[in-house]
């Protein structure tokens, strides 16, 4: 049965019977996840009931557009197929509850969740029964549930916009996508915006020229003490080193045997600013930085540390961060506050940016839009990692430690720039010591290496004890990672930080990139589908025009515009681009690549195929010959299990690397780590694909 509900209007609510009163009734709560649904139910107790409606449960129709465009893009839903039983049993505990509250997360896709089941629960649209909090704890639970309020619809109508306008633009450009060059393709704003950007980055790497520049680094000592220093120029004047010729001329100005004169010393204290604690974007940045997490998992494990971990010794389930889809970087003042007795108690006054609140705290308690942060800042890491796994470990205590941080006073440093010169040659040496830890105490991945110098002054003197020249070629500009990829989007306001993390998977699924080194790699295929959309689809290609569109969405929330004109006036113009794509579009001929050997049942070419897993060899007879052969890529080494098989390469479905015996599944051998002649690991089984799979469960 297809639904219809106009996205600015309000839901029609179903008849509803009176509930006969009991005294067994209960109050009825519904959250999306039942992780989130056992902790809130611990803290608001017998009188409650909490359910879980295991994300949405109604959306467009996947089979058809689902967007009625002659009647202002009215949305046409449908129950999600598979969750008959669900709302079945989310009826029958409406009806027996004395009241209903929904409780989904605090934003627009939450919002959109309640929406949806109010509509299905048939619940009143003028009765408050939307409760909102930013981290699930006790106090901030309870105190929510005084003062629900109604479904808020600009919230809705921002994410039903988006979810059209997502919907309008990737329906209409696949079919010609498969039409065009084969099945399974797609395009949408964000992800041809974010792939535009790979291809642009790996041609301007194809284009680059190198140039050649040296260095002259140098080592002096005073006394025994050496420190490093750098060939500035000549008089003062800064000079560049393009040839070796320029390097000699250097060396024969200097007497490497006579002594360096100290002509310029500038002492001075610096200061380091903490940074401000994570936002969505800058959370999936560092954690893919520093603990090598893809954005997939970094957002598992942090949707897990929210919706509550079991600490036991009678604490049960808590929440341990607050909401971890936000761009804000505003904490509450009750976490300021707590923070501040905290660092206060654990490292003292000099270490705290604020001072301690005496008596009421000031309004504004909870903040509905704030960074990510821990719930409650005495539960450190160490106190908790026995009851989290190691990515949880990982993630709680970069949050933990960042949050803390943001509170505490800078670092303090004690830092030397010293000119040294002989016969106008000059050098330039910098060092710096940490005078004061300020933040780094809490966050110790944020401090900088002390590189002291000597105590040197003005008129020393200091002996040559190595002059190393050097030549190097300029690099082109490196290839996006992923964190590099997500900051480049949030710097051009592409994006939201709920579409980061299923951008970057869905390029990687449809094989439009592949990851090498852990950076993004256009395939030929990604180019083909760039191609077609930027010429025949400018604005959905152009990222100033997605970022007005972002904006456009954000003025919907506020109730600034209406949802309607901002899809119109994209649609309009995309409708005619898309006519004339329609008609002239040819099929693009995919050429494969030989693969230097024949058939061996029939006799023709090998040819070398792009799969869902990677490449492999396929008959060029294909269908009439369906012989097919994984590659196999030997690295040259006996397997060291059972000395008879070769070692080679192969891939997981996730397309991580692990090498194994060629004799499988006769040889077991198996390894993370590149074998070499000098190191043999021993066999470990991989789990990825296990892993991943759980992982996609999940998410």
């Amino acid at each position: 049965m297809v639904e219809t509900n106009k996205v600015a209007k309000k839901p029609v609510a179903k008849k509803t019977t009176k509930r006969k009163k009991s005294k067994n009734q209960k109050k009825l709560v519904v959250v999306e996840s039942p992780a989130k649904a056992k902790t809130i139910e611990k803290y608001l107790g017998s009188t409650y009931k909490v359910v879980a409606s295991l994300g949405h449960i109604r959306d467009l129709p996947k089979s058809t557009l689902g967007v009625d465009v002659d009647n202002d893009y009215d949305p046409k839903y449908i129950n999600i197929r598979g969750k008959g039983d669900l709302i079945k049993g989310l009826r029958k505990e409406a009806k027996a509850a004395k009241i209903v509250y929904l409780a989904s997360d605090p934003d627009r896709e939450g919002e959109a969740i309640s929406w949806h089941l109010q509509h299905i629960l048939g619940l009143d649209p003028e009765q408050p029964n939307r409760v909102v909090f930013n981290e699930i704890t006790k106090d901030t639970v309870k105190n929510a549930f005084k003062t629900p309020r109604k479904i808020n619809q600009d919230l809705v109508d921002a994410q039903q916009a988006r979810r059209i306008l997502d919907r309008l633009v990737g329906y209409s450009i696949s079919p010609i996508l498969w039409k065009t060059v084969k099945r399974g393709l797609s395009a949408g704003r964000v992800q041809s915006v974010a792939l535009g950007l790979i291809i642009a980055r790996e041609r301007e790497i194809q284009a680059f020229e190198p140039e050649e520049y040296w260095s002259l680094d140098s080592e002096f000592k005073k006394s025994r003490q050496k420190f490093k220093a750098t060939f500035y120029g000549f008089d003062s004047k800064k000079q560049a080193l393009p040839d070796n010729d320029s390097v000699q001329s250097v060396l024969k100005s200097i007497d490497k045997s006579a002594d360096f004169d100290v002509i310029k010393v500038n002492a001075k204290e610096r200061k380091r600013n903490p940074q401000p604690p994570f936002t969505t974007a800058t959370m999936q940045q560092t954690a893919n930085t520093q603990l090598n997490f893809r954005t997939r998992k970094t957002m598992m494990a942090a949707q897990q540390l929210y919706e509550g971990i079991n600490l036991g010794r009678g604490i049960g389930q808590v929440g341990l961060i607050t909401y971890m889809r936000t761009d804000s970087t505003r904490i509450s003042s009750v976490a300021r506050h707590a923070a501040a007795v905290y660092i206060h108690d654990t490292w003292g006054e000099a270490y705290s940016q604020h001072k301690l609140v005496q008596g009421k705290l000031p309004e504004g308690a909870q903040d509905a839009h704030e960074a990510i942060r821990p719930s409650d800042v005495t539960i450190t890491p160490n106190s908790i990692k026995d009851k989290l796994t190691p990515d949880q470990f990982k993630l709680y205590s970069l949050i933990w430690s960042r949050f803390v941080a943001s509170q505490m006073t800078p670092e303090i440093l004690d830092t030397m720039a010293v000119t040294i010169e002989q016969n106008g040659v000059i050098f330039r040496a910098n060092g710096s010591k940490t005078k004061f830890q300020g933040f780094t105490k809490a966050y110790p991945a944020a401090k900088e290496k002390d590189n002291a110098l000597p105590d040197l002054a003005e008129g020393d003197q200091v002996k040559l004890a190595n002059i190393s020249p050097e030549q190097h070629f300029t690099l082109p500009p490196a290839r996006y990672s992923e964190a590099a990829l997500i900051k480049a989007l949030e710097e051009n306001g592409v994006g939201r930080p709920s579409t980061y993390a299923p951008t970057l998977d869905t390029i990687q699924r449809r094989n439009y990139v592949r990851i090498d080194a852990r950076k993004f790699v256009p395939t030929e295929l990604g180019e083909i589908v760039q191609t077609i959309v930027e010429n025949s689809f400018p604005d959905v290609t152009n990222m100033k025009f997605t970022a007005r569109v972002e904006h456009e969405l954000d003025e919907i929330e506020t109730g600034d515009k209406q949802w309607v004109p901002v899809i119109d006036s994209f649609f309009k113009p995309f409708s005619k681009e898309l006519e004339i794509a329609e008609a002239t579009l040819e099929k693009v001929i995919m050429h494969d690549e030989l693969a230097g050997m024949d058939c061996e049942i029939c006799g023709a070419p090998m040819l070398v195929k792009m799969g869902r897993y990677g490449k492999f060899y396929a008959c060029s007879r294909f269908p009439d010959c369906r012989n097919t052969q994984t590659i196999v890529k030997e690295i040259g080494l006996i397997c060291p299990k059972c000395g008879k098989g070769q070692i080679i390469e192969r891939k997981t479905k996730r397309q991580r690397t692990f090498y194994g015996c060629s004799r499988y599944p006769d040889c077991d051998f198996v390894s993370w780590e590149k074998p070499t002649d000098k190191t043999l690991p021993d066999g470990t089984t991989p789990k990825d694909d296990a892993t991943s799979d759980k992982e996609q469960d999940s998410n």
